[in-house]
C-alpha cells in the first residue's frame, strides 16, 4: 500500500522501477504492416498443402479468391479458389479465417488447405502476389507472434526446438518449453526481483521522510536470497537439457579389432562403418546419430587405440580416438571379452589397466560410473562358465556377431541416459539453451555483487540497488523484454519458411 502511495507521489526511480519489465519492449519491424504469405506444410507433393496468410490483408484476399460474403471465425468451409483477376479456379480447398488478435500471430490469419501439387501451390501464390500479399521470410509468422506479444523468446524457441526433435524426449522437452513452462519461471523470477527492487527505491527515496523501517531491506534480502539458491540450484543442472536438446556425445573406445565398428553399426542399425579381420580397420573418426529409447545419441567410432606406433596415419587417428573422448558426454569401453578371461585378473584390475594403456583411465575417473559403460565383445567365443564370471561384473557381455546380449546394452545405456539427460517434466524445468544459461549466469554474478556490497558498511544503496537492475535485464534478455536485433537475428534465422 505505501509503496503505491509512493509511486503516485511523482518518485521517478520508484516510477521507473515499478514500470520496468512489465511488458515487452517495442521493437521495430521494417515489413510491419505488410502481409506475408508462405507454404507452412512439407514441401513436396503431398495430399494436402497449408498455405498460411498473415496480415491486414488476409480477409480481403480470402474474400476475392473464394467470393465468399460472411466469414466465420476458426471455421473450415469448402471452396473452390480462383485466381482474382482472371477467375480461373486455382483448386477446391477448405480455408479458414482466424482474426487479430486470436491468431498465431496476433494479425489476421487465413489458411489455403489445397492439393499439394508444385503447379497448384505455385499458381496459389502467383495469386496472392497480384494482391500484394509477399513471401515470408524464414521464421517471420513466429517472429511477428512475438512482436505482437503472443510468444515470448523461450516459447519461440521452444517451437524452433519442437520443429527440429527427432526423438520422443526431445519432443517433449521442447513442447514443454514451447507451452511457456521457462517463461512462467523466469516471469516469477522477475517478478521478486521487480519487487524487491521496489521496496529497495522506496527505502532508499522515502526512508527518512516516511519512517521507513529497515525491516523493508531485510524481508527484500530474505527474498533475494532464495532467488539466488533456486537459480544456483537451476543452474546447477549438468546441462540436462542442453546435452538433450543437442544429443548425448558418446564416443566407442577400445583397442584394435575388439569389435567397435560393429557395435556401432549395431547401434545405428545399419552398415555405416567397415569391419574387416583386420586391426586398424578404421583409422579416423567416424560420427553418426541414433536413437535409443527416445534419447537422441550422436555416436563416434574411433581408431583403435594402441602405444607405439610408427604409422603416422594411425597415429593421428589414436590421437583423435582421445581428444574425441575427452570432449564426450559419455563413453563405451569396448573389451575383448576372451582377453579378459585369459588375463585372470580381477574385473577392476583389469579395466583399470585396460584404461591406462588406452590413455583415457584418469578421464573416466573424472566422468564416474555413470557417464562411462565396459561392454565385453565377442560374448560367442566364451564358454558357460566364463559368461558366469562376467555376468557378476559391472560390465555389459555381448556379440556383435549374433546380437547376443544387446537388449542388456541397450536397458543399460538408457538408465545412463536417463541420468545424463534427465525425464522433461512440468515440474522441473530445465535449461536448454546455451543463450539462457550466459544469462542466468550473469544474473547471478549481479545478486553475488549486490550482496557484496551489502556487506561493506559504508556501502551506498543506490548503488547496490543497480546490480538487481542489472539481474532483471539479464532475465528479460532470456524472454525477450530486453532485447537487441541481433539477438532475435540469431534466433529467427533457422527457422523454416512458413512458420
Amino acid at each position: 500500500m505505501f509503496l503505491r502511495e509512493c509511486l503516485s507521489r511523482g518518485s521517478s526511480r520508484s516510477r521507473a522501477i515499478a514500470l520496468r519489465g512489465t511488458s515487452h519492449s517495442c521493437f521495430t519491424n521494417e515489413r510491419k504492416g505488410t502481409t506475408i504469405c508462405a507454404l507452412s506444410s512439407g514441401h513436396g507433393k503431398c495430399g494436402v498443402a497449408v498455405v498460411r496468410v498473415s496480415g491486414s490483408r488476409s480477409m480481403d484476399a480470402l474474400k476475392r479468391m473464394t467470393n465468399i460474403s460472411k466469414l466465420e471465425p476458426r471455421k473450415a468451409f469448402l471452396r473452390k479458389i480462383r485466381d482474382p483477376e482472371t477467375g480461373e479456379v486455382i483448386d477446391h480447398g477448405l480455408c479458414l479465417w482466424f482474426p487479430g488478435p486470436r491468431s498465431f500471430t496476433g494479425e489476421d490469419c487465413v489458411e489455403f488447405h489445397v492439393h499439394g501439387g508444385s503447379a497448384i501451390l505455385s499458381r496459389l501464390m502467383q495469386a496472392l502476389s497480384r494482391l500484394r500479399v509477399y513471401p515470408a521470410q524464414p521464421g517471420e509468422f513466429t517472429r511477428r507472434a512475438f512482436y505482437n506479444n503472443k510468444l515470448d523468446l523461450t516459447e519461440v524457441e521452444g517451437i524452433a526446438d519442437l520443429i527440429e526433435a527427432e526423438t520422443e524426449y526431445q519432443r517433449k522437452q521442447a513442447l514443454l518449453q514451447a507451452d511457456g513452462l521457462l517463461r512462467k519461471l523466469y516471469d516469477s523470477w522477475r517478478k521478486v526481483l521487480s519487487e524487491c527492487v521496489a521496496s529497495l527505491e522506496a527505502y532508499i527515496d522515502f526512508g527518512e521522510d516516511e519512517n521507513i523501517e529497515s525491516e523493508v531491506v531485510e524481508r527484500a534480502h530474505g527474498a533475494l536470497r532464495k532467488l539466488l539458491r533456486g537459480i544456483e540450484e537451476h543452474l546447477a543442472d549438468g546441462r540436462k537439457g542442453e546435452i538433450l536438446r543437442n544429443g548425448v556425445r558418446t564416443v566407442i573406445v577400445g583397442e584394435p579389432n575388439v569389435g567397435k565398428s560393429s557395435l556401432l553399426n549395431r547401434l545405428v542399425q545399419r552398415n555405416a562403418a567397415i569391419v574387416t579381420p583386420v586391426a586398424g580397420t578404421t583409422r579416423d573418426v567416424i560420427e553418426l546419430s541414433a536413437n535409443i529409447s527416445g534419447y537422441p545419441v550422436l555416436i563416434a567410432d574411433t581408431a583403435g587405440i594402441t602405444d607405439g606406433t610408427e604409422d603416422i596415419v594411425e597415429a593421428e587417428g589414436v590421437r583423435r580416438a582421445r581428444k574425441h573422448a575427452a570432449n564426450a558426454d559419455f563413453v563405451v569401453v569396448v573389451v575383448d571379452a576372451s582377453n579378459f578371461v585369459t588375463s585372470g585378473m580381477t574385473y577392476g584390475d583389469y579395466v583399470r589397466e585396460y584404461s591406462s594403456s588406452l590413455g583415457i583411465h584418469e578421464l573416466l575417473t573424472e566422468m564416474g560410473k555413470r557417464r562411462f559403460v565396459v561392454v565385453m565383445n565377442k560374448r560367442d567365443l566364451l564358454g558357460e562358465e566364463d559368461e558366469r564370471r562376467l555376468s557378476d561384473t559391472e560390465a555389459v557381455l555381448v556379440s556383435c556377431k549374433t546380437e547376443n546380449g544387446f537388449q542388456n546394452l541397450l536397458r543399460s545405456l538408457t538408465d545412463r541416459f536417463t541420468d545424463i539427460c534427465g525425464n522433461p517434466s512440468a515440474e522441473s524445468p530445465t535449461i536448454s539453451q546455451a543463450r539462457h544459461r550466459n544469462h542466468l549466469t550473469q544474473c547471478l554474478r549481479h545478486l553475488q555483487n549486490y550482496f557484496e556490497l551489502c556487506a561493506n558498511e559504508q556501502h551506498d544503496m543506490a548503488i547496490a540497488a543497480e546490480e538487481i537492475h542489472k539481474a532483471m535485464r539479464e532475465l528479460g534478455r532470456i524472454t525477450g523484454h530486453v532485447s537487441t536485433d541481433e539477438i532475435l537475428d540469431i534466433i529467427f534465422k533457422n527457422f523454416c519458411i512458413g512458420k
